[in-house]
């Protein structure tokens, strides 16, 4: 017996190149009508503003601020889940995106249980092994999901205790730590074969001089606290924990 419908919004977060948000943005508009799924763009107050944002923040919230005013809105106009995109991503899996997406997930939800977070895979990734896509594969249950397009569910993200990220501003390693407490809490992470991104990794962070080093700095401080000295070992044992799953 499947759970109650997926009530979805699209939240594409807008920084740097207005080009890239437009190409996704132009992409998923078309279907928000047939999939009753909002596409909004939310401008992190970008040096270069998005014409068609929904809102623009005063301030750069980075990814962590960001996802938390998503999430709110979110749960403020009654949906069950937020699909938060970074800009620099696209489909390349066949149309409907969003359609596909949220029928698999019920269909996916219908078989293991209730999921807590879910991704599109990716072509290639440098970062997170576990979420590169198998042609021709079904999905793969997870222990770690990448934050860069991820589906989730706001029950879930209560149930965890919300993003905890107050001590990471820059928002680094916050989908990770999201990911381990879903997981500790017996909600599943499904990274889906079929539904597949390609991703220009740290388009906006490399413009801007700096950043990535001291994202990183902070990401090792975040993750050292709550994870322990360990914690990189931890986690790459955690990226091979993974279950395929064919049939859909």
């Amino acid at each position: 017996m499947s759970g109650p419908a997926v009530r979805a919004v699209a939240v594409i977060l807008h920084y740097g190149q207005a080009r890239l948000t437009r190409r996704l943005h132009e992409q998923l508009l078309p279907e928000a009508r047939a999939a009753d799924t909002p596409v909004l763009v939310l401008d992190n107050a970008s040096p270069e503003p998005y014409d068609n944002a929904w809102v623009r923040l005063p301030e750069n919230r980075f990814w962590a601020g960001a996802f938390a005013h998503a999430a709110a809105t979110a749960r403020d106009m009654g949906r069950s889940h937020v699909w938060f995109f970074n800009n620099d991503v696209v489909f390349t899996s066949r149309p409907p995106h969003i359609g596909r997406a949220l029928g698999r997930l019920a269909r996916i939800e219908a078989a293991v249980g209730p999921v807590g977070l879910y991704s599109p895979a990716f072509e290639a990734s440098p970062y997170h092994p576990q979420m590169v896509a198998r042609p021709g594969g079904g999905y793969r249950l997870v222990r770690l999901l990448d934050g860069v397009a991820p589906l989730v569910s706001l029950d879930c993200l209560e149930a965890v205790g919300g993003l905890d990220a107050d001590d990471n501003p820059r928002g680094y390693g916050v989908d990770v730590w999201l990911s381990v407490r879903a997981h500790e809490a017996g909600w599943k992470l499904v990274v889906d074969h079929q539904v597949t991104l390609r991703h220009r990794h740290h388009t906006a962070a490399r413009a801007v001089p700096g950043f990535l080093e001291a994202a990183a700095r902070d990401e090792a401080a975040y993750l050292r606290a709550r994870l322990g000295d360990g914690y990189r070992a931890r986690l790459q044992a955690w990226q091979a924990e993974t279950t395929e799953a064919e049939g859909l």
